[in-house]
């Protein structure tokens, strides 16, 4: 489907465009330039769109997505004037084309790697439960641009190759206190969210809490998980029978998971359940756990705790929303660049994130308490007087 050019409603002004100042206040020239020479990009200095300035640019495409490829870059380039270029107008879709194609995907990868460390501190609030970082785990789909080379990679969801646009699968790890995801994962439509989940186990670390919605207990999950030393509080399905080996004084009981039948090695593991219903719903849930001791994890405190996992489908709602933009697909239409896009959107959202966290922290607040969405439009139109990076190698000063 052929998408209409579009551009910023009238005339837009210097303070309406991208600041680099804030971007790269929290995607740092060092990060980037790390990231292009890992991931093989290095070089084609003498282009106006070196591989630095498109890392930027697939950054800004999420800033700016009812905006054509073209105003991006002229938005950019203007947040940039110091550079002193003689023709902003010069790069044409296909060369942008080109740039992105250059830079790759795996640079964009990296380089969201080496930005998404955890980033509560003791003093983000909503971000604890006693002394453990809460985190949540969960999935999502993006639609992507109706080419036949994104339709093989990624594929159609059931029956529906005719009449809907190929989808990718994504999970993500989140804190939920900043809503800062720090992993994820991707695939094609058919992945199984637990295949994809099981990638993003490296990522974790003693003294997280994992919080994790019905589908994803298997053996082997949560085998994977467990033996990061993060403990784990996830939701299960009625097919477990889980049944009683010892109940406990809050009502909790222990029990055991098994290698399903017919595996080579026989297997189990030792968890704690808590079946609960919420005020006002015929509804039943049970939780699994690997806090063993009611005294350290209450059962009526785990039952409140696992609601917080709702907070990562509001991370998904600014990511496709907020950012991305309603009835939007990732507009690129190669699977390579689908990836570098969906890198960049990943990127983007950090650092809008962090800006709130940094906001939350300086005035006492729970990250909650700032708009997401306010935060993106004081983004999109403030230009910062310096900024820290430049395409050409040198700081300047605007």
């Amino acid at each position: 489907m052929a998408r209409s050019k579009s551009s910023l409603p009238g005339g837009s002004r210097v303070s309406d465009l991208v600041t680099l100042g804030v971007l790269t206040k929290y995607v740092t020239r060092d990060d980037i330039g790390a990231a292009i020479i890992e991931g093989g990009a290095s070089g084609e200095r003498e282009r106006l769109l070196t591989p630095e300035l498109t890392a930027f640019y697939v950054i800004a495409l999420s800033l700016f997505r009812h905006v054509n490829y073209e105003e991006v870059l002229s938005l950019l380039l203007e947040g940039l004037r110091w550079l002193k270029l003689p023709n902003f107008g010069i790069a044409t879709k296909s060369a942008i084309s080109q740039a992105r194609n250059r830079l790759g995907k795996d640079p964009m990868r990296l380089l969201f790697d080496r930005l998404a460390v955890p980033m509560s501190t003791p003093k983000t609030r909503g971000a604890w439960y006693r002394s453990w970082l809460t985190v949540a785990i969960d999935g999502t789909t993006l639609t992507l641009g109706d080419t036949t080379k994104n339709a093989e990679t990624f594929g159609y969801p059931g029956e529906q190759a005719k009449a809907s646009f190929p989808i990718m699968k994504c999970v993500c790890l989140v804190e939920t206190g900043t809503h800062a995801a720090f992993a994820a994962a991707l695939g094609p439509y058919a992945t199984g969210e637990g295949e994809l989940a099981r990638e993003l186990a490296g990522k974790l670390k003693p003294g997280m809490l994992v919080i994790a919605d019905r589908n994803y207990l298997s053996f082997e999950s949560w085998k994977v998980f467990s033996d990061t030393g993060a403990d784990l509080v996830w939701r299960v399905t009625s097919r477990w029978g889980l049944k009683p080996i010892k109940t406990l004084a809050d009502g909790s009981w222990l029990s055991k998971i098994q290698t399903p039948f017919g595996s080579p090695e026989k297997a189990e593991t030792l968890l704690r359940v808590v079946r609960y219903q919420v005020k006002g719903s015929d509804e039943t849930y049970r939780l699994v756990t690997t806090i063993l001791d009611p005294e350290l994890a209450p059962a009526h405190e785990l039952a409140q705790l696992y609601h917080e996992r709702w907070e990562i489908e509001s991370v998904f709602d600014e990511m496709k929303t907020h950012l991305r933009g309603p009835r939007l697909q990732l507009r690129s239409k190669s699977p390579d660049l689908v990836e570098q896009e969906f890198w960049g959107l990943m990127i983007a959202h950090r650092a809008i994130r962090s800006i709130m966290h940094e906001a939350a922290l300086s005035h006492q607040l729970d990250p909650d308490e700032i708009s997401f969405t306010h935060t993106v439009n004081v983004v999109r139109r403030t230009l910062q007087t310096r900024v820290s990076f430049s395409p050409s190698g040198d700081p300047k000063t605007a």
